[in-house]
């Protein structure tokens, strides 16, 4: 028995075994709860908030019944963890256009174009923006991702007024925050009642877009002689 317990005691200081240190311990608990949280984004986008439960979103994770609750206290918060999370990813998804080197010159259409596509990849995002989760429709408004988006579309705006394409006279800090919450509402309005509106008016509101930000014309006296 001493014999035993000896070699054991070796083997464990020698072998391949060891334990694991903070920084593996810290990995592997954010790989679980990312793990989690996909799972919650999934099952919430597809089933809701009140039909789903803790134990399913475990299920899906492949985790044990309680691991969740390691990482957030109740189903409330675990939902809306995954909403930040996915409504973010869709918000990112329009930063990364919008800031990115290849920003195309119509980057206002090409913004609400990216955000449109963005919500099929991101189910509980949709969910919420088309009104099958009223209680938190709002919150989506306050996410740090979205914050971030306001601050980009209003850094443009002054860039595009540095460069002579958008009025000098409209501050831009207000139309770009107004702005993004038009984008907003034309998200909701396309998951509401279908891409079809897209086709039908996208032109019109961009040309509401475009009368609001565009510089006028130079004036030309009618009977002005032609150049």
């Amino acid at each position: 028995m001493i014999h035993s317990t000896s070699q054991f005691c070796y083997s464990r200081h020698v072998g391949n075994d060891h334990e694991p240190t903070s920084t593996e311990r810290t990995s592997k608990g954010e790989q679980t709860r990312r793990t989690v949280l996909d799972a919650a984004i999934t099952r919430f986008g597809r089933d809701g908030f009140r039909v789903t439960s803790v134990a399913d979103v475990a299920r899906d994770a492949g985790v044990g019944g309680t691991v969740p609750y390691a990482y957030f206290a109740n189903k409330e918060a675990l939902f809306l963890a995954a909403l930040d999370d996915d409504a973010a990813a869709v918000m990112e998804e329009g930063l990364v256009q919008l800031t990115g080197d290849d920003r195309p010159p119509q980057w206002r259409e090409q913004l609400v174009l990216t955000l449109i596509d963005a919500l099929d990849r991101h189910p509980l995002a949709r969910r919420v923006l088309a009104g099958l989760e009223p209680e938190v429709t709002d919150r989506v408004q306050d996410i740090p991702a979205m914050l971030e988006l306001r601050k980009a579309v209003v850094e443009q705006l002054r860039a595009d007024q540095a460069a002579g394409l958008v009025r000098a006279d409209i501050d831009a800090e207000s139309v770009g925050n107004g702005a993004v919450t038009i984008i907003l509402t034309v998200l909701m309005s396309v998951l509401q009642f279908g891409r079809s509106g897209v086709a039908q008016h996208g032109a019109d509101v961009m040309a509401v877009f475009a009368a609001a930000l565009d510089p006028p014309p130079p004036f030309r006296r009618p009977d002005a002689p032609s150049e």
